[in-house]
């Protein structure tokens, strides 16, 4: 439930009238953008939830139900690029099923108006729900007349010549009757997508985000040759006006449509009751990773004409046909195989690779896996590790897309694993340099020993030192870093500052390669030259050093003024190593790790990270050779003349006028440093309520405590 929204059962008349006008619009618009714009900007989920909230509130207080409803609303109004068409028959939608118990509620309300007993027969059938555009194709004589998109379900779009360029679409039929439109569905198959997405990023044209709004872009084009160029397909499910039936029977008319030359779906079946029918939707779901296009459920008709007939519709959905939808941001799908990824600080990243399949719009090919323990399922004892699930390549696995999160692997059907299925051992050397992959104690991830001799870190770090955080240097993204280490023109940062030395002119020249010139050249150049001033919080965090964020590099940054100062407290704490197991406290009493110590929000962890990178011999020498091209800016001067400047402060306890982080920026801009924790060093410590340990160990130490209230005297905020 979103944030704003109050349950329905808590509206009064008021509210319930302000979220029925907040909902039909909302609603309106991801119609548009989705039966219009083929863009839509809210998940099948998302709408659907929106749907029913606004059918809720409507039964609760039917008197404001507005004209406008979106349960009023099928489709949305054709674009005005397209001639206009009115359906001889309205083309409705389906009403929605997401619970198993909502099938036996259809098959009882069925029942119940037909006046059937428990035990009357009453057979469906189910078929496959494909996921793409509804289409209506007119015949008369056997010849195709017309072609129309649903539009609103009143008046659809004329795509006639478009529809002629598809090749499941007969021109000619024989043996059918005089009239017969043909309903069904415009689709796009997981192959064609993927070689038409291909083509337009060649072309630098827009791609597509899933199959079905690559098939509905397709057939709304105002130019059919563009049409014709894509690879669109139909299934045939329904039909409109027809000037004698086709059969007597829901399935023997899918059956006649076949005998005339139209695709319809294989998996279509007749099924008697509503444990058939769920069973059914099971074996369809299980298949739909590889069914090679889209569906996004099963829908189930009585079968018998007739019958349906009887039951008639509703204002925009018939009585006799329920849409059993997937979960939107679920879906199964075969495991492939499992990839290795190396990030920038060495982490060695397992990634699934999956049969494509689309969860919440979005086709899904990549999942991760977590980490090592994720995968495998057991520690090296052989014990069953919580949340481990064992996944092997070849299972078959639930895939969720919560929101807009990376997908991730929700479940295993062990009952469909392989015979031949091995479990997986997880790498202890990098698929990218060989060097040795370790795994700290206490640590989920196993990485990389290789540092920059590790052409995947070398990448990403590269990539991370010109991120907008960093340098950010303006015409040097991620693909012209790839570009540049992989023609072996920038191999670590301070080679991105002699690019021009060696690549402006000569034989080989930047602006003579493909997708430069002389201006954009030149304008890279400029903008690296620009960048050679650096302030020292974005050097450090540029650095890519893993616990260094952005934070941590401005604490630094604050507290050594200078490189050559940090360098060389580096490089005292890299002699004095920490032995294991010693306290923060203890530490802190060395004199060369409580100078990192004694710096509020840097701990042991990014200490030790800091110290043993720069004491790494091709670490060192690259940030050295790095530092030396560079005016690498001091933090901004702060004040000298206050009460507090050259002193260290330490805040502990409960605050009251202000946040700790608004104190710690407020003694900083006047000369203070801002420690975590009490040493001698320590001249003051602010004490608030509940200051606990800080306070008794600034007593032991004979130093100055002041309340809140005697601080802001003292810096004259009083």
């Amino acid at each position: 439930m979103a944030a704003q929204e109050a349950p329905v059962d808590t509206l009064d008349e008021d509210a319930a009238r302000a979220e029925l006008a907040r909902l039909a619009e909302i609603l309106g618009q991801a119609n548009a953008d989705y039966h219009l714009r083929d863009a839509p900007r809210i998940s099948d989920a998302e709408y659907d939830r929106l749907k029913r909230r606004n059918e809720a509130i409507e039964t609760r207080f039917p008197d404001l139900k507005r004209p406008d409803s979106p349960t009023e609303q099928v489709g949305a109004a054709p674009s005005d690029g397209f001639d206009k068409v009115t359906h001889a028959r309205p083309m409705l939608s389906l009403s929605n099923a997401f619970e198993d118990a909502e099938i036996t509620e259809f098959d009882t309300r069925i029942r119940r108006y037909l006046g059937l007993g428990d035990d009357a027969a009453l057979s469906y059938t189910a078929e496959p729900k494909i996921d793409g555009l509804s289409l209506s194709l007119r015949y008369e004589g056997g010849k195709l007349l017309q072609a129309a998109t649903r539009g609103d379900g009143q008046t659809g779009e004329n795509v006639t010549r478009n529809a002629r360029t598809i090749d499941d679409i007969p021109e000619r039929l024989a043996g059918a009757p005089e009239i017969l439109e043909v309903r069904g569905e415009v689709y796009m198959s997981h192959a064609d997508f993927a070689d038409l997405n291909a083509r337009q990023e060649a072309d630098g044209a827009k791609t597509f985000a899933n199959p079905r709004n690559a098939a509905a872009g397709s057939l709304r084009q105002l130019d059919p040759q563009v049409t014709a160029a894509r690879p669109l397909r139909f299934f045939a499910y329904a039909w409109g006006v027809l000037s004698e039936p086709l059969a007597e029977t829901q399935m023997g008319s899918i059956e006649r449509l076949a005998e005339l030359g139209f695709q319809t779906n294989p998996l279509t079946a007749l099924c008697t009751g509503p444990d058939e029918l769920r069973a059914h939707y099971a074996r369809i779901e299980a298949q739909r990773a590889t069914l090679g296009y889209d569906i996004d459920g099963v829908v189930y008709k009585v079968d018998n004409l007739a019958l349906q007939e009887r039951l008639g519709f509703r204002s925009t959905t018939p009585r006799w046909a329920i849409a059993h939808k997937f979960p939107a941001e679920l879906a199964w799908t075969r495991l492939e195989a499992i990839d290795i990824q190396v990030g920038r600080t060495g982490a060695l990243s397992p990634v699934a690779r999956l049969t494509p399949v689309t969860v919440g719009g979005v086709v899904v090919s990549n999942a991760t896996l977590h980490n090592e323990d994720y995968i495998v399922g057991r520690d090296a004892s052989g014990a069953p590790i919580r949340d481990g699930k064992d996944i092997r390549a070849g299972d078959w696995v639930q895939v969720y897309r919560a929101g807009d999160v990376i997908p991730k692997i929700a479940d295993v059907d062990l009952s469909k694993r392989p015979d031949d299925a091995t479990p997986y051992e997880f790498p202890t050397t990098c698929p990218e340099c060989g060097s040795d992959a370790i795994r700290e104690e206490g640590d989920s991830v196993r990485r990389c020993t290789g540092g920059l001799i590790c052409p995947a870190q070398a990448v990403e770090k590269l990539k991370h030192f010109v991120s907008r955080a960093a340098f950010d240097i303006e015409g040097l993204g991620s693909k012209q870093v790839e570009q540049f280490y992989r023609d072996g023109w920038v191999r670590e940062p301070a080679d991105i500052f002699e690019l021009e030395a060696h690549y402006s002119d000569g034989l080989q020249q930047l602006k003579n390669r493909e997708g430069w010139g002389e201006k954009s050249a030149e304008n890279l150049f400029a903008a690296i030259r620009e960048r050679r001033r650096i302030e020292f919080h974005r050097f450090l965090f540029a650095l890519g050093i893993r616990h260094l964020g952005e934070v941590a590099a401005k604490d630094l940054a604050r507290a050594f003024g200078s490189w050559d100062a940090l360098a060389a407290a580096a490089d005292r704490a890299a002699s004095e190593p920490a032995a294991d197991g010693q306290t923060r406290e203890a530490l802190a009493q060395s004199p060369a790790w409580g100078e990192f110590l004694a710096i509020d929000g840097v701990g042991g962890t990014l200490t030790d990270s800091f110290v043993t990178t720069l004491a790494q011999d091709h670490e060192r020498r690259s940030i050295d050779r790095l530092a030396a091209l560079l005016d690498i800016l001091p933090p901004e001067a702060q004040a000298t003349d206050s009460p507090v400047a050259g002193k260290t402060v330490v805040f502990t306890g409960t605050l009251e006028r202000m946040t700790r982080a608004e104190a710690k920026a407020r003694a900083e801009a006047l000369g203070a440093k801002v420690s975590g924790s009490v040493s001698a060093k320590t001249d003051i410590v602010v004490a608030g309520p509940g200051a606990g340990s800080k306070e008794t160990k600034a007593r032991e130490l004979g130093l100055e405590i002041l309340d809140e209230e005697g601080w802001l005297r003292l810096i004259g905020q009083a």
